[in-house]
């Protein structure tokens, strides 16, 4: 297997265990521009659940009503997974292209 599909991939999974730390470093370390695109995305993509979290913060502060928070709650939560998910899947897909 490919080093640069590793690298690209070990992006895409970082999310598990290093965040957007990872993708950023490889960013500037290496010099193949495939995997500085790959790079660039996760980052991006790892980026979105503290947003999200900036918006509940936001809520917590600005909603009047305690359903309201339970609401934001559920979406930041909704994100997450979905970032999660997205990037399971594009790490898998660096993996398998040819």
């Amino acid at each position: 297997m490919e080093t640069r599909k590793l690298i690209s991939a070990l992006c895409y999974f970082s999310i598990f265990f290093a965040g957007f730390i990872i993708p950023i470093v490889i960013y500037f370390i290496t010099d193949d521009p495939e995997v500085k695109h790959h790079a660039k995305a996760a980052f991006v993509s790892h980026i979105l659940p503290f947003a999200s979290l900036l918006f509940l913060l936001i809520a917590v502060f600005t909603l009047p009503t305690f359903s309201g928070f339970i609401i934001a709650l559920v979406l930041c939560g909704v994100l997450y997974a979905a970032v999660t998910i997205y990037n399971v899947i594009q790490g898998i897909r660096v993996l398998v292209s040819r």
